[in-house]
């Protein structure tokens, strides 16, 4: 399965610092920029406090890319 991270606009559209979130949720923000740029996903307590710092369902960050027709 493939997952799309919509955080990238996600923090466009609320005028979020990546690398001052990245600290709020205790990891380093190159780490943070893989993720943002769906190039690593993250372990469950990591999406969890991405999840609950934004008060986010997990659904509404990552979403599922069915394998026969990929978004772009």
């Amino acid at each position: 399965m493939e997952y799309k991270c919509r955080l990238k606009i996600i923090f466009a559209e609320r005028e979020i610092q990546q690398g001052e979130f990245a600290k709020k949720i205790n990891i380093s923000p190159a780490s943070l920029s893989l993720i943002t740029n769906s190039k690593s996903l993250p372990s469950f307590p990591v999406v969890y406090k991405i999840s609950e710092e934004l008060n986010l369902d997990i659904r509404e960050i990552w979403i599922k890319i069915n394998n026969l027709n990929k978004e772009k």
